[in-house]
């Protein structure tokens, strides 16, 4: 008996038998809880899949994982308990459909039971203690919008227990959730479930006087930015309209009051800030609301001023402290938002950025580190002063340009590495030093663009306005390609939901982990097709991995020096057309600075062609930590013995495409994708060369061949093997091979082939003989091509 019968044979009646799709308000269902890494090409790791998921009244109360008759009942009590932690389930349950295996989670016990328990002693075993407000969450299940919304385990998890905290009566609640992980799909299920069970801050439940229930609760949604208050707006459509009230300085002016008709409120913290009295003094607004007008308030990038104790804005949550207030942030505990933690107090639940990468549901990214010969400057005699007062003893470093130096050359150089090395046709972000700075960089990559359209850049910050945020909703469309870049200082690190950026390009320092997590959310997001993101980072912004809350530990990233290519240090030869570095005041996005004459400087003569880079390339490992070239190939080296025993085992391996593949997508699985691999093929000097070269170089030091010189030593002992049309058509494929890879030799590729070479399959039968002959000599000359034996 297999396992799709043994579940229906066996496990399906048994669970019938407890009321498990019978009584009101039980379900079972197979969950996909994770889709799993995305490892490149399109593909993933394998996903998790629970085979039983027990429902009742909307909660997921117990796991089971089903194996065949024949196997051991605890076979699969790992998947159980892994999948049990995910999802957070009281109970875990392996069976081969003869005995059931019980794991309490919370406690830790664990033994074979008789029968499944029914939906309501799983219920009581899980809630112990009754809670009528958790019976009335309950009773209101997620809004779905006809099945086209569903919560991911982990939201599930978070809506979870913040009502749970809810329930036990607190009132300051946190959830840090990465960038990306969708907090606001979080906030409107919350909203939902406290808006239709009538939830308020009263915490009586529903009475009813005569025909009439006690009130729906006032809801207050505050943000920090338009972009986010407006995005959560249009996110609560489900809602009755009259229920949504989007709280606007204009109407408020206009009117003259508050809105207060409503009970789902949108807002930012500085409409809330500004305002006047008959008298014309300066006065807030949000104490033009009663103090406990808001039952529950959700403040989203908590983190960013509303719960600091120095902050003004605190005043808000201060003055509608009767309200439950819940804080979202994407950044752990640190130095700089200690405040936050002390206010709201540890998350309940915490989603981290290395848990959506390895789930599948955020893309991973690789960093290319860009060092320059202008990374630090000294002034010279020979180098022109244009304007300013220079300190000729002083090192000036990152921090300082295009703050109070710059040199036109330099940025012109740094945009043309990036311009080189990026697909112009690709979605990409420029965090620059302040908005003179983003203009200038805007300039210089329409300069240098493949393009023809004169909005491919543009910037986008403060001072741009709504022609700004036009833009930046153009290019939030995955449907239109321009702009396809955009430049920025501060406004584009949080708030962008835009699916498809896939290059992110840092040309200003990013002083704390906070910011960096941020933008790098900007890239996360999942897009089809888009199997990683790049990070070309010219400011060391790559030194925050070294912080301990980066998901992990990792190592100081190593960098390597590479001899080649467009990755070698090599001479530029730059124009000296005027790049408009110096156009603008010198201003952050928000207030105006009075500062010293910025020190503008023109190299001299000379030195322009002389500027110097090197790069490197970090990845995203499984375990949520950064490694650069060379600790991927020392942990590749680690990790070699399980697969292969030794080169003859490689190369047998690698001779069949079936062998081939299933290495390809265990290497994958671990983290070694053949994006890759290709990527430190151009660290051995083996771009040329075949996947395999790669990894008997890094197994066991093998001299790396070209593709063409491996063709060229095996074809005559190929050609041994076969006849006159075969090998003309081996020909053909050798020389594919050559051009394109080991990919061209997949069987999957045998069609193409056929069609590319003869036109139609049915030509190609008629020269070689039947598709099963064909298929025969694609796959047997393998075997020769990486034979260790060569004909002479």
């Amino acid at each position: 008996m297999n396992e799709a019968e043994t579940r229906a044979e066996l496990i399906d009646p048994a669970l019938k038998a407890a009321g498990w799709g019978i009584i009101e308000g039980s379900r079972i269902r197979r969950e996909v809880i994770a889709p799993g890494r995305l490892v490149g090409n399109g593909k993933r790791a394998q996903s998790d899949i629970a085979d039983y998921v027990l429902v009742y009244r909307g909660e997921k109360l117990a796991v089971i994982e089903a194996k065949k008759r024949d196997l051991p009942d605890t076979e699969g009590l790992g998947q159980a308990k892994k999948y049990a932690e995910k999802l957070q389930t009281r109970f875990a349950y392996s069976t081969n459909g003869i005995g059931i295996y019980q794991v309490n989670m919370h406690t830790g016990v664990e033994g074979y039971i008789k029968q499944y328990p029914t939906p309501d002693q799983l219920w009581e075993a899980t809630f112990s203690e009754a809670n009528q407000w958790r019976d009335r969450f309950a009773a209101i299940p997620f809004e779905d919008k006809s099945g086209t919304w569903e919560a991911r385990y982990y939201q599930h998890n978070a809506i979870k227990h913040v009502l749970e905290a809810i329930c036990q009566g607190k009132n300051r609640i946190l959830l840090t959730m990465a960038t990306g992980t969708g907090k606001t799909f979080i906030a409107f299920q919350l909203a939902w479930k406290l808006f239709q069970s009538r939830w308020n801050i009263s915490r009586q439940p529903t009475l009813r006087q005569g025909s009439v229930t006690t009130r729906r609760p006032r809801i207050l949604f505050l943000a920090d930015r338009n972009i986010l208050a407006n995005q959560a707006y249009n996110s609560f459509s489900a809602f009755p309209d009259d229920a949504l009230i989007r709280i606007d300085p204009e109407a408020i002016k206009k009117r003259g009051r508050v809105p207060k008709n409503g009970s789902i409120f949108f807002t930012i913290f500085q409409t809330f800030m500004t305002g006047r009295d008959d008298a014309g003094n300066p006065t807030p607004k949000f104490s033009d609301y009663p103090p406990d007008f808001f039952d529950f308030i959700i403040i989203d990038e908590c983190h960013r001023g509303g719960a600091s104790d120095e902050s003004t804005w605190r005043g808000i949550l201060e003055y509608f402290s009767s309200a439950v207030q819940l804080g979202l942030t994407a950044t752990p505990k640190r130095e700089n938002n200690a405040d936050t933690y002390a206010y709201f107090g540890n998350p309940v639940y915490t989603y981290a950025l290395k848990d959506g990468i390895n789930d599948g549901f955020l893309t991973p990214f690789k960093v290319r580190q860009i060092d320059t010969t202008l990374d630090e400057y000294i002034y010279s005699a020979e180098d022109e002063l244009i304007e300013g007062t220079v300190d000729e003893e002083r090192i000036y470093t990152e921090a300082d340009f295009n703050r109070i130096i710059e040199i036109a050359e330099r940025e012109r150089y740094r945009v043309q590495l990036f311009m080189e090395e990026i697909d112009q046709n690709q979605k990409t972000l420029v965090f620059c030093a302040n908005q003179p700075h983003a203009l200038a960089v805007r300039d210089l990559i329409n300069q240098m663009k493949i393009s023809t359209n004169p909005n491919y850049c543009v910037r986008v910050t403060a001072d741009d306005g709504k022609l700004g945020e036009q833009h930046l909703s153009t290019f939030q469309d995955n449907e239109k390609t321009i702009p396809t870049i955009l430049t920025t200082s501060q406004k584009l690190s949080t708030g962008v939901d835009a699916r498809n950026v896939r290059n992110i390009v840092l040309m200003r320092p990013i002083n704390s982990m906070i910011e960096f997590k941020q933008i790098i959310g900007r890239g996360t997001r999942l897009f089809e097709g888009k199997d990683y993101f790049t990070i070309y980072d010219f400011v060391k912004a790559y030194e925050h991995f070294n912080d301990p809350e980066w998901d992990g530990e990792p190592q100081e990233p190593v960098l390597v020096k590479i001899a080649r290519g467009g990755e070698k240090s090599g001479a530029y030869n730059n124009s000296t057309t005027d790049s408009g570095i110096n156009r603008g005041k010198n201003r952050n996005e928000s207030t105006e600075v009075p500062s010293p004459k910025t020190i503008k400087i023109k190299l001299a003569d000379g030195k322009e062609r002389t500027l110097q880079h090197r790069m490197s390339t970090s990845f995203w490992s499984p375990d949520g930590k950064p490694m650069s070239a060379a600790e991927f190939v020392e942990r590749l080296f680690g990790e070699i013995p399980q697969l292969f025993k030794d080169e003859n085992e490689l190369r047998a391996i690698w001779s069949r495409p079936d062998t081939r593949k299933a290495l390809l997508e265990g290497l994958a699985e671990k983290g070694y994708g053949e994006e890759q691999l290709t990527e430190i093929s151009r660290l051995i000097d083996a771009e040329k060369s075949d996947l395999y070269d790669v990894l008997a170089y890094i197994a066991y030091a093998s001299a790396p061949m070209s593709r063409r010189e491996r063709v060229l030593a095996h074809k005559s002992l190929i050609f041994s093997q076969y006849i006159g049309k075969q090998q003309e058509f081996l020909d053909f494929v050798l020389e594919q091979y050559i051009k394109a890879g080991v990919g061209e030799l997949d069987r999957t590729k045998l069609p193409q082939l056929l069609e590319l070479k003869y036109h139609t399959v049915r030509d190609a039968v008629e020269q070689l003989g039947s598709v099963a002959k064909i298929s025969e000599v694609f796959i047997g000359f393998q075997q020769y091509l990486y034979s260790q034996d060569i004909a002479a």
